[in-house]
């Protein structure tokens, strides 16, 4: 049987898709597009055998079973897991949700009540049955952050922010497994993984992403930090422990 692979839908993974379609390991590969949330649910109800996790999700499934030395991280500004407003950051009061992704989320909540001290309501938005109201305020990721940040007054990029708070890297999403793989088959996979990174501009070239090609691969290369280092590992382990309080902690939420 193939080993059915999670891939989030997003231009940050475009480089980890290519490498995963043209490396030989891709005889032994079935590939699935997700959302990250949905990733996360597809590994914890047993329909996929990996996943690149948002981060918030790991500890409930293994923590123990990042599989690969790759990651989705940041070293400095992401610019693609935002805090968009028409308001300066102190006068926001209301968040719209983006509920692709758990860990920007808790992310943003961290960030409001240590590093911002502030404390505003939440709410859950749906971006797919709703338009972006440039009035609101929302936590944007992913093509969406890309899309639409450009019509908000106020533009926060929650990697950056982090950074500033922490002075640590960001980890958005490992490869994780529910399981522990075969040794053999992890070196192939990190492989093809190193071969998709290794060849951004032929990745950005061939795989679909719906963005202009020069943009996305300045994108890729300027934002996002692929390497699971021991520096985004600390940083990791510091995300999951403000996440465990956060979670514990009363959230303010509207309606």
């Amino acid at each position: 049987m193939p080993i059915r692979v999670s891939v989030i839908s997003y231009l940050n993974t475009v480089p980890f898709v290519y490498g995963l379609l043209n490396h030989p390991i891709s005889r032994d590969l079935e590939l699935h597009y997700a959302t990250p949330s949905k990733a996360a649910q597809d590994i914890i109800e047993g329909k996929s055998d990996i996943g690149i996790i948002p981060s918030a999700v790991i500890p409930s499934i293994c923590k123990d079973n990042i599989v690969s030395d790759y990651c989705i991280g940041a070293d400095g500004n992401v610019a693609s897991v935002l805090l968009c407003s028409n308001v300066p950051l102190q006068e926001i009061k209301l968040v719209y949700l983006d509920a692709d992704s758990r860990t920007s989320v808790l992310l943003s909540r961290i960030l409001f009540r240590k590093f911002w001290k502030l404390d505003p309501f939440y709410t859950p938005f749906d971006f797919s049955s709703q338009p972006i109201d440039p009035l609101n305020s929302y936590i944007l990721i992913g093509d969406k952050a890309l899309n639409y940040h450009d019509k908000f007054r106020y533009v926060y990029d929650l990697a950056g922010e982090w950074i500033k708070f922490t002075n640590l890297p960001f980890v958005f999403a490992c490869w994780t497994s529910a399981r522990k793989m075969d040794d053999s088959f992890v070196a192939g996979f990190n492989d093809a993984l190193g071969f998709g990174i290794s060849n951004m501009e032929r990745a950005v070239k061939e795989v679909k992403h719906g963005f202009d090609q020069k943009y996305a691969l300045d994108y890729l290369r300027g934002n996002i930090s692929f390497n699971l280092d021991p520096d985004k590992r600390k940083g990791l382990s510091e995300f999951w422990s403000l996440a465990l309080e956060e979670l514990k902690s009363k959230v303010r939420w509207f309606g």
